[in-house]
């Protein structure tokens, strides 16, 4: 395809979303010039989001990278010089060897994510190298850790409802997820689901632009929904509305459980979560008369100090009124479906030094700063941690170290790569040959370059190889090229779904659908020690964790009930929650995302803003021990009094500029436009998992700052 300079050619969605849509790449004169949905996938159906439209521009954006560079100013300028893929390769690899002579190979970290969800760019050739090298590891946990682990708990295998089912419903909850901006292909489920008379229940900290769709929107308090699900559950019992064969078939701990939910009252339960008790009641007798009922777990519930918990104790819900029928059930991630041969894929068998250490990512603050051994080599790539890693402040005190080593690789000079000594160009994803799972629907997809490299730049997958050949890894596993690991990835026997997705097949149809046959066997395929839906879990009760779904408060924050007796310092729970038009942190630097989502707002209830003197408009600093985030305030009332909620994960570089726009130069602002200034890299009960909602903050004018009119 790319020898081809016009015509219109199939590709797939990069993107860290469930929907991994089906793509058209059109082409005039060698370059992209739209991208529109491919209307023969059958799950998304040629309909695609604002962002991927856009996509075209971020691949021939004027700032990216195009060749490799060096560091010749002072670490965080980004004054940086050109140098060729020999002297870059060249000096990474002396520096890795150096480093792993005098002080252990372990003293190099690995730090990457899924900005590209290809499995070959995002989690192949890059594990093969650093487990030959001897780095640490990393534990992937910034995302869905917790929740995956809470799901595991409870329901064992990584799967759930699959979307087509959920047209069926009657019942439709979204709970924790603003599925409308980050699942649009499941909003349009939901919506045709209702025109077939469903209602639509949508419980969050915040009235998104999925709760404002909803029938009926039911708002809490952040990190309480552990007790929500508990109180939903003693009316369940206490009603008579369980479905006692189903329990007694297909569930261990039900009896444990009747009794445990007792203390869950839905007037207690009403204190502790801000939902009246009549709204628990009437939320209950609806799930519990309502068949098939399906329940969408969002992310946002995961992303506490109770987020495992919290999930786990939600995901039971369907067993009690017998909901694991077509077009109920629930759905956390549809990713084991598809579940690769990782063994071929990653190859951990050429790990040097089985038992070297393991870095939680969302400690990276700790691992740059206070970890011993130090780590002394960083080499980042798919991710941006200096915006989109906890405790921001501290991250950026760690990449500012003389005695680091950093290299990035990446598309843009993000504000991560302003701290490398070694910045190297990254391919798009629609210059690579990569496959493609998804954890929301049953299809895997393969894509192959649409378009030559841009400038000099190198996959994931190539660059790692040639650093591989440089440091004398003479192993065939670095010599393997894409179709044959490929290849490997999809031979995985333990995995019936995968049955007959060869990568023959992909080449002829772009996208296989998988063998989705044993899932008629769902619920005696069960994965959990007992082989059932465990309401008790004696792993959870050997890790220390109570074996029953309990509501355990937050480490920092509070409930209705505890209000007044913590956090007096910081009395706001701060929730930072993915806006419409960014993915975390991509497209934060492409203008017209930026134009539609004009400048970083922080949303805070009239009653909060009245009682600090904050009027709508006005600048303020959202402020902990941890940073201050500057942003202009929105008044509104789409939560609960005392929480307020910026959305988006904005660079620090182009948020300045909307400041300077609205805010004539408010005094101290530059640098202080990162929302993941005030998270904590604490982490969450289960899973390592990151805990960015269970944040304390107060708010205040910011200084030398006036009433700004409101943009037209």
């Amino acid at each position: 395809m790319t020898e081809r300079p016009n015509g219109v050619f199939p590709a797939v969605c990069p993107l860290d979303c469930p929907d991994t849509c089906g793509l058209l790449l059109h082409k005039e004169n060698g370059k992209i010039v739209k991208v529109t949905g491919n209307p023969d996938h059958p799950a998304t159906r040629g309909a695609i989001c604002n962002k991927v439209r856009h996509m075209a521009e971020r691949v021939h954006h004027p700032e990216r990278l195009k060749y490799p560079m060096k560091r010749s100013g002072p670490k965080g300028s980004g004054e940086f010089v050109r140098i060729s893929w020999s002297e870059a390769i060249s000096e990474i690899a002396d520096k890795f060897r150096e480093m792993s002579t005098e002080y252990g190979p372990e003293s190099i970290l690995p730090y990457s994510f899924y900005g590209n969800m290809g499995v070959l760019n995002a989690e192949g050739m890059d594990r093969r190298f650093f487990a030959r090298l001897g780095a640490s590891k990393l534990a992937y946990t910034i995302c869905n850790s917790a929740g995956n682990a809470g799901w595991k708990h409870t329901m064992g295998f990584g799967g759930g409802s699959s979307p087509e089912d959920t047209l069926k419903a009657k019942l439709f909850i979204v709970w924790g997820g603003n599925i409308v901006s980050t699942s649009m292909h499941q909003a349009v489920l939901m919506e045709q689901a209702r025109k077939n008379g469903a209602k639509v229940v949508v419980i969050d900290v915040h009235k998104n632009l999925t709760g404002r769709r909803a029938d009926w929107f039911i708002p809490l308090y952040p990190g309480t929904d552990t007790a929500l699900a508990l109180g939903l559950m003693h009316v369940l019992f206490d009603r008579g509305l369980t479905d006692e064969k189903f329990l007694a078939q297909y569930t261990l701990g039900h009896e444990e459980l009747r009794e445990h939910v007792k203390a869950y009252t839905p007037e207690r339960v009403s204190r502790i979560t801000g939902v009246p008790a009549e709204d628990i009641i009437r939320l209950a007798l609806l799930y519990g008369e309502t068949s098939p009922s399906h329940i969408h777990i969002g992310n946002g519930l995961q992303h506490h100090d109770n987020g495992g918990m919290a999930v786990r104790t939600v995901a039971c819900l369907p067993a009690l009124t017998g909901q694991w029928v077509r077009g109920g059930g629930a759905m956390k991630s549809n990713g084991a479906y598809a579940s690769l041969n990782d063994e071929a894929l990653q190859r951990p068998d050429l790990r040097v030094n089985p038992g070297v250490r393991t870095i939680n990512m969302n400690k990276l603050a700790d691992a740059l700063l206070t970890l011993t051994p130090k780590v002394r080599g960083l080499f980042v790539f798919g991710s941006n941690p200096a915006v989109v890693a906890p405790e921001a402040e501290r991250v950026r005190q760690g990449l500012m170290r003389e005695d680091l080593f950093t290299v990035v690789h990446e598309l843009f000079m993000t504000d991560t790569a302003k701290y490398a000594d070694i910045v190297l160009p990254a391919t798009s994803s629609f210059e690579n040959t990569d496959l493609y799972t998804s954890y929301w629907h049953h299809y895997v997809q393969l894509q192959e370059p649409v378009i030559q490299p841009i400038g000099e730049s190198k996959s994931n997958f190539d660059m790692f190889k040639m650093l591989a050949e440089e440091m004398g890894f003479a192993e065939e596993a670095f010599r393997e090229d894409e179709e044959s690991v490929i290849c490997a990835a999809l031979d995985n026997p333990d995995n019936p779904y995968l049955n007959g997705v060869t990568l023959n097949r992909l080449k002829e149809e772009r996208f296989a659908e998988l063998d989705m046959s044993p899932k008629q066997e769902y619920l005696n395929r069960l994965t959990t020690p007992s082989g059932k839906i465990e309401l008790y879990s004696d792993t959870l009760k050997a890790l220390g964790l109570p074996p029953l779904p309990t509501y355990m408060p937050l480490e920092e924050g509070f409930d209705g009930e505890n209000r007044s007796t913590r956090n007096t310092a910081y009395p706001l729970m701060f929730v930072s929650p993915p806006n419409h038009n960014f993915l975390n942190s991509t497209f934060a630097n492409v203008h017209k995302h930026q134009s539609m989502e004009k400048e970083p707002l922080l949303q805070i209830h009239p009653q909060d803003a009245e009682a600090r003197g904050i009027e709508d408009g006005q600048f303020v600093e959202v402020y902990n021990d941890r940073g201050v985030y500057t942003l202009k305030a929105s008044v509104t009332e789409l939560m609960l009094p005392g929480t307020v909620v910026s959305q988006g994960l904005w660079w620090n570089n182009t948020a300045e500029g909307s400041a300077k726009q609205g805010g004539a130069g408010i005094r101290g602002i530059s640098g202080r436009r990162l929302a993941n200034a005030l998270t904590s890299s604490r982490t969450a009960d289960m899973g390592g998992g990151a805990t960015f909602f269970s944040t304390t903050v107060e708010v205040r004018l910011a200084a030398g700052a006036e009433a700004l009119a409101k943009p037209d």
